[in-house]
Order: C-alpha cells, then sequence, then structure tokens
C-alpha cells in the first residue's frame, strides 16, 4: 500500500467500518497491521554504531538485503532438508575450491562436526558413541600449545584427546598409531613456531588429516579458497562476519569423504552428537547468498571505502591538541583499515576506559573496543554510510571536554 493510499485509508477506515457492517476495531486491527512493530524499542533495547567489529558480543555484521530476500523467500517454501544441504553444498564447495562443503551453525559447529566426521568415517555404530571415543583405534589430536585457549574445545566436544606440542620435532614424535588428525589455528600462527608449510608436510607425510580454523580470517577473499588449495583436508570459517550471512552459521568444507562423514553427526539425523546445531533452512539460503555475493564484491572499491571512513575519523580528531592517531591493518584476523588513537593525558583528562563507556552511554551510542595499551581501537568495516562523521564528531567532543 502506497502511502497516500495509507493516509486515504486511514481518513475512511471508521466511517468505511460503520457504513459496510464491518466493526471498527476490525478496521482499526487491518490499519494495525501495516504498521511494522519495532521490536527493539518494544522491548527497551539501545542500538549503537558499531565501531568495535564482527564480535558475536555485539552481533557481528549486519545481513545485506540480498541475503534478507533469500532469507524471506525461503520462509514461504518446503524443501528436503538434505537436498538442500547437497546442493548449497556443492555450489559453495566450486566457490571455494574444495571437494565437499556443507552449512553450519557457526564456525565452532563446524569444527565440531568436522572432527566427529574424521573419527567416525561412515561407520554409524561410532556416531552413535560420540563423545565416547574410549574404544576407538584413533582418538587423539596434534595442536601447537600457542594455538590452545578456547576455540580448540571445540574439538573436545567429540570426546577426542588433545596433545600439545611445540615444535616440529615435538610433532613428529607426537604421532602415533592413536593420532585421529592435526589443527591449526590461523590466526595464532605468528605465536607458533610451525608454521603452515612445515606442519602440512607432516601431517600429509603421516597421512593424517589436517584441520584448519579460518572463522574471522576473512578478508581478504582469497583466504576462503587459499587454505583448500594449500592442501588442508578440512576447513572451517564464520559466515556471520565479513560475509554477513546469518552470524549463526559457518561453512565446514574439504575432502569429499570427511564432510560426508561430519553430516552423519549433525541435523537431520538424530543419536549424534550434532543434533542441537541447527542451522535451518532459511540460514543455508541465507549464508549461499552471502557468499556468492561477497566473492563478487568490488574489494578494492570496499576497501577504498574503508580507508575513506577511517581518514574522516582521523583527521578530525588530530586536530585536537596531544592526539595521535594511525591508521593500521591486522595482520590476520579482521585484515581492514583500523585506527589506533591516543592522547596525552596530562593535557586531556580522560582514560581510555572513560572514553569508552562515554562513547557507550551518549547519543546515539557507540560501541568501540577497550583500550589496548592506553590507544583506542576503531573498527570502521561495519560501520553503516555517515557513522563515521557521527563517530568523529562525538570522539573530537569528548576528547575537547576533556582538554586541561
Amino acid at each position: 500500500m502506497k502511502r497516500r493510499d495509507l493516509i486515504k485509508y486511514l481518513s475512511v477506515a471508521p466511517l468505511a467500518g460503520g457504513l459496510s457492517g464491518v466493526p471498527y476495531n476490525t478496521a482499526n486491527a487491518s490499519v494495525k497491521a501495516l504498521v511494522k512493530r519495532d521490536l527493539i524499542k518494544e522491548l527497551g533495547l539501545r542500538t549503537f554504531i558499531n565501531a568495535y567489529g564482527v564480535y558475536t558480543t555485539h552481533t557481528a555484521s549486519l545481513m545485506p538485503d540480498e541475503v534478507m530476500d533469500a532469507i524471506q523467500f525461503a520462509s514461504k517454501k518446503y524443501v528436503l532438508y538434505n537436498d538442500l544441504q547437497d546442493k548449497v553444498g556443492e555450489k559453495i564447495a566450486a566457490i571455494c575450491h574444495a571437494e565437499a562443503a556443507m552449512v553450519t551453525s557457526g564456525c565452532w559447529s563446524a569444527l565440531v562436526l568436522g572432527t566427529a566426521g574424521i573419527l567416525t568415517g561412515m561407520d554409524k555404530a561410532k556416531v552413535a558413541l560420540l563423545p565416547d571415543v574410549s574404544g576407538f583405534e584413533k582418538n587423539e589430536v596434534i595442536l601447537q600449545k600457542t594455538h590452545s585457549g578456547s576455540y580448540d574445545h571445540a574439538l573436545t566436544n567429540t570426546g577426542i584427546k588433545r596433545v600439545f606440542v611445540e615444535t616440529a620435532e615435538e610433532m613428529e614424535a607426537a604421532i602415533n598409531p592413536k593420532t585421529a588428525m592435526t589443527w591449526y589455528y590461523n590466526e595464532a600462527e605468528p605465536w607458533g613456531k610451525i608454521g603452515h608449510d612445515q606442519w602440512l608436510a607432516i601431517s600429509k607425510k603421516h597421512k593424517i588429516p589436517a584441520m584448519v580454523d579460518i572463522a574471522a580470517d576473512v578478508p581478504p577473499v582469497e583466504n576462503l579458497w587459499k587454505f583448500n588449495d594449500m592442501g588442508y583436508d578440512v576447513v572451517c570459517v564464520s559466515g556471520g562476519k565479513a560475509i554477513r550471512g546469518p552470524q549463526s552459521a559457518g561453512i565446514l568444507m574439504g575432502r569429499k569423504e570427511i564432510i560426508a562423514a561430519a553430516r552423519l553427526s549433525a541435523p537431520p539425523g538424530g543419536g549424534n552428537i550434532g543434533r542441537g546445531m541447527k542451522v535451518n533452512k532459511e540460514e543455508i539460503f541465507g549464508m549461499y547468498a552471502a557468499l556468492d555475493r561477497f566473492v563478487n564484491l568490488d574489494h578494492g572499491k570496499e576497501w577504498k571505502m574503508w580507508e575513506d571512513r577511517a581518514n574522516v575519523i582521523l583527521n578530525a580528531v588530530t586536530k585536537v591538541n596531544g592526539v595521535k592517531a594511525e591508521i593500521f591493518v591486522p595482520p590476520i584476523a579482521n585484515v581492514t583499515p583500523t585506527l589506533r588513537i591516543s592522547w596525552d593525558q596530562s593535557l586531556i583528562k580522560l582514560t581510555s576506559r572513560e572514553m569508552t563507556l562515554n562513547l557507550r552511554n551518549g547519543e546515539p551510542s557507540i560501541e568501540a573496543p577497550k583500550s589496548i595499551n592506553d590507544a583506542m581501537i576503531l573498527s570502521v568495516w561495519m560501520m553503516q554510510p555517515g557513522d563515521e562523521k557521527v563517530v568523529a564528531k562525538r570522539f573530537t567532543e569528548e576528547l575537547m571536554k576533556a582538554r586541561v
């Protein structure tokens, strides 16, 4: 209904209801149905400008219209679940240079299901036993100590035992008949002593499947196929960050037989450890639409837009005496133009923690990461058009208010 038609309808609805015998409250209900509910306001929630990034705590990214269109369309049709995973998996695999792929409920689910597939193969009796792997011939995973911390806990959901190493020599010594797989956390590459090439060479020498976690390591877009081309048997990635698919979706891709085995531990089947990791048909369609959109973006243009946003903020805040700012690019995860802003606290009586709270509690609310070494880190790639001007203004105002 067009706006002018809605106004016309509103003006005659009471009279029409009375003359036609339709109760007034029925006509009024029809009018209310035309007005979309603001559930954010209804629930008393506050929105914010995202200068934080693609973190789950801040609900990651926003889905583009193409993704929402796919979700809306899929919500009105029925398809067979396994057929959908087959078809979408084929498309994703082709895009990402993998033998096979499936949509999972986030990267964590991809880690769990990929590990399960390696442990069980196509043996349904083993699938039913997970996470009890005590009787399995192979039930250990090798990883570097520096790669452990939080996400490797996903692997232990399957019951697998972690074996930690630091050097290539230790890795060789740790491999034994019970070694089921090796796991590499890509973001932690600079922290370890074994790089990708050596890790893969040792894994392949002993014919052990190698899994890599690249959850937040896109962009660059080439990373979506880089690790498949490199020779990893299983690659796990988040779907709701840079790709801007549903936040609760992810991708598991790699060798055909491993993905087929992983699906035995996933929905829609039961009697397995992954039944609760359900990804609905709308998310599967949405994940494919998001990936298709993402790989076809003009990534040079996107990068220039992010640089422009960062420069708007940098140019504004550095006009304040005592403020330093620079644009840098993180080396692996969240590889986008990012701001580092610091100030002389003898001239500006404001801690970075206080700045964070002031931005959050102001109007509009702005979420920015906590300080690192007394510097504020601002991400611009999840901002909406014009947000950078608001952030520049608000940040500058807070600095000016705190000047001695």
